[in-house]
């Protein structure tokens, strides 16, 4: 153990005692990789804790930060100043936090196992992963000496993509609102000028969308995954076409048939609560903002047959999806407890979509540090409407939607994630752009 890099506080005078036969219990059980049974009262933190949470944060690169013991004492690694300090409550968060970071950090935190006592949660996030890739050092097999789990997302068949989305979708649109934008966009925002603030972001996300897809008037659009409607209202608004959007989320689609009847659309965008794959008919354009993460790498082969039927002989086809630079399955926590059955794809699985079908690549931009700003933004909103967050849960839910924003953010500014915009068509297909200049006009 390096006693140079550690900094001891004296313990709190409400610690309790410490057993040292727990103690060579613990170190024994760690050092076989065993399954640890819980301690049957709690106990102070000693030199095992010590030991534990130093090697912990050697493992993960010596990041700029602190972490504190539930008896009050502090333990740094880094050489620089701590930007943050995460304080451990008890001895379960700290073996919990040791054996599945991935997984238990989010249940820690939001359970208060786990508190942010200086500095701010996304400040901690981001010193931990910002220091030489230290996040793949808590992921991978024995490079803190544990067995982590391999996470399975749940398979999205036809009840379970709806159970799925039931439980982030319609938990109800007025905690969305306190955060999203007046459109009640939750994808992706597009920030082509500075300055510009999340409302009209989304608007030029709209428009960049529409653009890429050279909509004209009179053309039919269908929609996989419409959200709460407002890309739909928005190309039949301004590019005068006729779009069907298919949503299983019953909230949205409600909220998004009370905004097209409020904006006399009702004739021009049709809202129906179903799966995607029972769209029948044909089209010239095929769209699909934020929807491919929840299909599951393993229907991508028929997601692609549906867009063969469906599109006409000149149709072209626009995917908007958060992704990878290469295959992994969604964070585990955000799986498990935020987004059931979420999945984002690296580009050669999304090839699964456009390959059978022999679909041609027209165009790909990735849009990354668009989606770090708009988040940046939802979880600044987010922290303003707390109270109200609170007042509709409890603190719980406040903390664990706090965290998946936060950690998004990390996750987009460290090239964990990406956003991938495809424009696609048929091979034969020659009614295609020479250039970008329509983009751009």
């Amino acid at each position: 153990m390096d006693g140079d890099n550690l900094i001891m506080h004296e313990p709190r005078a409400d610690s309790l005692s410490y057993s040292s036969s727990s103690e060579a219990r613990l170190r024994r059980g760690l050092s076989a990789g065993k399954r640890i049974p819980p301690i049957a009262r709690p106990i102070k933190a000693g030199a095992i804790d010590r030991w534990l949470l130093t090697r912990m944060l050697k493992a993960i690169g010596d990041p700029p930060i602190a972490c504190e013991l539930w008896n009050g004492e502090k333990i740094h690694t880094c050489v620089q100043k701590p930007r943050a300090c995460l304080r451990f409550n008890n001895r379960q968060a700290l073996i919990k936090v040791l054996r599945n970071p991935e997984r238990y950090f989010g249940d820690c935190y939001t359970d208060k196992l786990l508190d942010v006592v200086e500095g701010d949660l996304l400040t901690l996030l981001l010193a931990i992963y910002e220091k030489n890739g230290a996040g793949s050092a808590w992921r991978e097999t024995g490079r803190n000496g544990f067995r982590l789990s391999k996470p399975r997302a749940r398979r999205n068949t036809l009840k379970g993509s709806r159970e799925n989305i039931h439980h982030h979708y319609d938990i109800g649109n007025d905690f969305y609102r306190l955060w999203l934008d007046k459109e009640m966009q939750y994808t992706c925002a597009y920030f082509p000028r500075e300055g510009m603030n999340l409302e009209d972001a989304q608007l030029a996300k709209m428009e960049h969308i529409c653009r890429k897809l050279q909509l004209r008037p009179g053309q039919t659009v269908v929609e996989a995954g419409c959200g709460w409607g407002g890309l739909s209202r928005y190309m039949a608004k301004n590019y005068g076409v006729t779009v069907k959007a298919y949503n299983i989320s019953s909230e949205q689609v409600k909220f998004a048939r009370e905004c097209a009847l409020r904006e006399g659309l009702q004739e021009r965008v049709q809202y129906i609560e179903d799966d995607y794959r029972t769209i029948s008919g044909q089209y010239d354009v095929f769209v699909s903002v934020g929807m491919l993460e929840h299909v599951g790498v393993e229907n991508y082969p028929e997601l692609g047959g549906l867009i063969d039927r469906c599109l006409k002989p000149n149709g072209r086809g626009l995917i908007h999806t958060i992704g990878r630079n290469r295959p992994r399955p969604m964070n585990s926590w955000i799986e498990r407890r935020i987004f059931p059955g979420a999945r984002p794809p690296a580009i050669s699985e999304m090839m699964q979509i456009f390959e059978e079908a022999e679909f041609s690549i027209l165009d790909l931009e990735n849009l990354r540090l668009h989606y770090e700003k708009t988040l940046s933004a939802w979880l600044s909103r987010y922290e303003t409407a707390h109270e109200q967050v609170e007042n509709m849960f409890d603190e719980h839910f406040l903390r664990a939607w706090r965290l998946y924003l936060a950690g998004s953010i990390l996750a987009f500014h460290i090239g964990e994630l990406q956003l991938f915009q495809v424009v696609f068509t048929r091979k034969r297909n020659n009614d295609i752009p020479w250039n970008r200049e329509h983009l751009y006009l």
